[in-house]
């Protein structure tokens, strides 16, 4: 990591969960780190359990990722007061258990998954990589995936975010194709872990078998901070208890 020293992180979703976890290891490593949320609050409070150069190292801004206004307007921000981006996560993800994908009257609750796992993810990874571009840097793009990205378990009530994920990995391979068609070395990697201890996990769910939110911030950290010619297209796993 030490190539990204004071150098600057934009983490989506940072309020809670995977997002809070990352933005403070992140701060932690020297980054200059730029948590995205609505609650804000909450990424100020993170500050209070680090240290103090970290703690300065941390900022909020708010974002709606759902809004492409609010995106636009918290990248143009970031580039006015941090100098652009090097580092995103695209964290940021919901999932609605509430409703099947087939359940009658669901249509505001598939687009708010769509709009978040996807939608949100594509247009923070074009903003950030238009400002890798104009600054000639060769940044990291970092999607955090999962297990159900990859394959789908018969789990009740997950409508679409299995579907969202998938798509994510596509997208992630996309974006890979574009920038070696254009000879840019901004890597792009998925992060794709099994269960984790967020407000994600299904309801009664065993939490003895789960992985932690910092498990999953120490693998973003281990992927970014590979050499430069060393791109991790992306990294699976579980706890050793999953059950699946």
């Amino acid at each position: 990591m030490n190539r990204w020293i004071g150098k600057v992180a934009v983490v989506t979703g940072a309020s809670s969960g995977i997002g809070a976890a990352t933005a403070k290891a992140l701060a932690n490593a020297g980054m200059i780190t730029v948590g995205l949320a609505r609650r804000v609050d909450r990424i100020d409070e993170l500050k209070a359990g680090l240290p103090v150069e970290a703690a300065s190292r941390l900022h909020s801004l708010w974002c709606d990722v759902t809004k492409e206004n609010d995106i636009l307007e918290a990248f143009s921000h970031i580039e006015q007061r941090f100098g652009g981006v090097d580092v995103l996560i695209n964290s940021a993800g919901v999932a609605r258990s509430s409703t099947g994908l087939l359940d009658s009257n669901n249509t505001q609750t598939l687009r708010d998954v769509v709009d978040t796992n996807l939608m949100g993810l594509m247009m923070c990874s074009r903003e950030a990589f238009q400002s890798m571009k104009k600054r000639s840097v060769d940044g990291h793009i970092v999607h955090i995936n999962s297990v159900l990205g990859h394959k789908v378990f018969p789990m009740q009530g997950l409508n679409a975010y299995a579907a969202t994920k998938f798509g994510v990995t596509a997208l992630a391979e996309t974006m890979r194709n574009e920038l070696r068609s254009v000879g840019n070395k901004t890597k792009v990697t998925c992060v794709s872990p099994g269960f984790v201890r967020t407000k994600i996990l299904p309801k009664g769910m065993d939490l003895s078998s789960v992985l932690e939110p910092e498990d999953v911030a120490e693998a973003i950290l281990y992927v970014v901070g590979t050499p430069p010619k060393v791109q991790i297209e992306d990294i699976t796993f579980q706890s050793v208890t999953a059950p699946l």
